[in-house]
C-alpha cells in the first residue's frame, strides 16, 4: 500500500482523482484490510494544515481525539474523552469518527455546538449541514461553531458487547439580542436526533417543549436523563 501524505488542498484532490482511500487512523479499516486486502493506494490528512487545527471554534479532521483539550467546548472534549480507551483515542480522529464509525460518538456535540462541516468534493472545498456529511460520506475537512455559553455532555455507561450507550449533548448559545437557546442531542442506539427551545422561561417550560418534539418520542429511560442534563445545564446558566 502506497499512503500519500499531501500538504495542500490540491494536492489531497490529485490524491483523490488517482483513487486514493482517505484514512484517519485506520482504527475502523485495519481489520478488513488484514483480511481483504489493503488498497493500492491510501491518503492521510495528518499533514495538511487545514485539517489540523485545534482552536476554540475550529476542529480539523485529522486531529487525533486524545489531543482535544480546554481549546474546545466542554461537550466536544468530553465526547472525544469517552471514545473508546486511550490507545483507540491516540489513533482515532475526528473525521474517522463523524464520517466512518457507526457510532459517530462525536455527532451529537457537534450538533448541539450547531457546528458547520467544511468538506471536500472534486474541484473545490465547501461548505455544508452534518446531515450531509453523514449521509454522503464527504471527504471532511474541519468543523467551525460559535462558542456557546455552557454546554454539557453524558454518556450512560452500558454492557460491553451490547447496544451503544446512550448518550445526552446539551449546549446554550445566546443570539445577537441575547436571548438564550438551548440544542440537546440524543444518541439512542445507534441513531442520533437533535432538538432546539429558547430556555429564557424555565427549566419547565423548556422540558416542556422538548416533551412536545422527537425527544418526547425517546423511551422513559432516556427521557430521564435528558430532562437531568437539561436542568443541570440550565442551572449553571442561571449561576452565570
Amino acid at each position: 500500500m502506497l499512503l500519500h501524505l499531501p500538504t495542500t488542498v490540491s494536492e489531497v484532490q490529485e490524491c483523490m482523482a488517482e483513487g486514493a482511500v482517505p484514512i484517519g487512523g485506520a482504527t475502523l479499516v485495519w481489520a478488513d484490510w488484514q483480511r481483504d486486502g489493503f488498497p493500492a493506494l491510501a491518503m492521510s490528512l495528518r499533514d495538511l494544515p487545514e485539517a489540523t487545527v485545534i482552536e476554540p471554534e475550529a476542529l480539523g479532521a485529522a486531529v487525533v481525539l486524545h489531543r482535544i483539550d480546554d481549546r474546545v467546548p466542554e461537550v466536544l472534549r468530553r465526547a472525544a474523552g469517552t471514545v473508546g480507551t486511550g490507545a483507540v483515542r491516540r489513533t482515532a480522529t475526528v473525521g474517522g469518527n463523524i464520517v466512518g464509525s457507526s457510532l459517530r460518538c462525536l455527532l451529537p456535540a457537534a450538533l448541539v455546538l450547531d457546528a458547520r462541516p467544511t468538506v471536500l468534493g472534486p474541484d473545490r472545498a465547501y461548505e455544508t449541514d452534518l446531515a450531509e456529511v453523514v449521509a454522503k460520506r464527504h471527504l471532511l475537512l474541519g468543523l467551525r461553531w460559535r462558542t456557546p455559553t455552557t454546554s454539557g455532555y453524558r454518556k450512560v455507561p452500558a454492557e460491553a458487547g451490547g447496544p451503544p450507550p446512550l448518550v445526552v449533548a446539551t449546549a446554550v448559545h445566546a443570539d445577537d439580542e441575547g436571548r438564550h437557546h438551548l440544542r440537546v442531542a440524543v444518541r439512542d442506539g445507534y441513531e442520533v436526533l437533535s432538538e432546539s427551545a429558547s430556555c429564557d422561561e424555565g427549566t419547565d417550560q423548556v422540558l416542556g417543549a422538548l416533551e412536545r418534539t422527537d425527544i418526547g418520542a425517546l423511551r422513559s429511560a432516556a427521557r430521564d436523563v435528558v430532562r437531568e442534563q437539561v436542568a443541570d445545564i440550565l442551572d449553571s446558566l442561571s449561576d452565570r
